[in-house]
């Protein structure tokens, strides 16, 4: 998946001759593997460690993370390498059916079970998965009442369509996902806590793309795929701003800013114009050159990154590390690591950071 060379090829623009980068190409539509998905982030190798290990199992799996950050796709991943892998893979949005139709959707209904059902029935999403996989996506959206429903499912292995009086016995491996704090909302009394526990027998946390170590190597693989022929370059000034871009959207953001840099550049060369302007911008003060004097340019990549994310957020850390993915204490430890320092004071009520950054490298 991942474009390792540093190869470049020079081409001529005005009068400057512009060292682009070369990636790798890529199979194009090809669904990513679990290690082409944990790339070098020691978070996700553990995730997939730990994936491997009860992918043949009917441990239930409940993978978080922020919005787009590939937890679907690394729950098809799952699948894929598992017993089940020849039997179907259903996906449920629990947010994005509506509440009237989401019980007759994952459970069916018997012809005639209510006005407007279809003549012949409907086999619900869970019968369809029995042998295979459910994947239960944004499960923190499922109405309440049916979660209770969901968790005798779930302990019973059995399901009662709409409109039947007889159940019948389903073979599942569930594995549920959402963004929203789950234990949040057990304590607001929003989610059904037996059903949580029932659903986390394995939690797995997907890290925002801004956070994860392994950050160029992502943007790398993301470039081979959007790219047909021989069009697979990339000046290094374009490179430097998407290193430096916070991707509030993560992996999801990136996947639609490189299709559209791909589609709209000249030469089959992504350039700084190419990108929307949020992303150029937030280059800042990194340039070309400077990404060549310094040998470490992902770490200095992160490092802009965590100081534009604090800076958006004016300094208030609970909300940087939220729009991160990340607790405080995780973003204080890389604030440190980085030298960047807190300078505590309060405006508003509000605790603040007013920050020291020392010189990155």
């Amino acid at each position: 998946m991942i474009g390792t060379t540093d190869d470049s090829r020079g081409m001529i623009v005005g009068d400057a001759a512009v060292e682009c980068v070369v990636v790798d190409s890529a199979p194009c539509g090809a669904e990513l593997t679990l290690e082409e998905l944990a790339g070098d982030d020691p978070l996700m190798l553990h995730n997939v460690h730990c994936a491997y290990r009860i992918a043949d199992t009917d441990i239930p799996v409940l993978i978080q993370g922020p919005t787009g950050c590939g937890k679907e796709a690394f729950a098809r991943a799952i699948h894929r390498v598992s017993r089940r892998a020849a039997r179907p893979f259903v996906a449920v949005n629990c947010a994005a059916i509506p509440e009237t139709l989401i019980e007759s959707e994952l459970f069916g209904y018997r012809s005639g079970a209510f006005t407007g059902a279809r003549r012949e029935g409907l086999r619900g999403r869970i019968a369809q998965s029995s042998g295979g996989t459910l994947f239960l996506d944004e499960i923190g959206d499922m109405p309440q009442a049916l979660q209770s429903r969901l968790l005798r499912v779930l302990e019973e292995h059995q399901i009662l369509p709409l409109g039947s009086d007889s159940a019948c016995a389903v073979d599942l491996h569930v594995l549920a996902a959402s963004h929203r704090n789950l234990r949040a909302m057990i304590s607001r009394g929003a989610f059904r806590e037996d059903l949580y526990y029932r659903l986390n027998g394995l939690t797995l946390e997907l890290p925002a793309l801004a956070m994860r170590t392994d950050k160029e190597r992502v943007i790398r693989a993301a470039l081979p795929a959007a790219w047909q022929l021989d069009a697979r370059r990339i000046e290094p000034d374009a490179l430097a701003s998407l290193l430096a871009y916070p991707w509030p959207g993560n992996i999801r953001e990136l996947r639609n800013v490189i299709r559209t840099a791909v589609a709209i550049c000249d030469d089959g060369v992504v350039r700084q114009c190419d990108l929307p302007e949020q992303i150029a911008a937030a280059r800042g003060a990194h340039s070309a050159a400077a990404l060549s004097r310094h040998p470490g340019p992902l770490c200095s990549a992160e490092r802009a990154a965590l100081l534009r994310v604090i800076d958006v957020n004016r300094g208030n850390m609970s909300r940087a590390a939220a729009a991160l993915g990340v607790s405080r204490n995780t973003l204080y430890r890389k604030m440190k690591r980085h030298g960047i320092a807190p300078q505590t004071w309060r405006a508003a009520g509000t605790e603040s950071v007013r920050l020291s950054a020392a010189p990155a490298g």
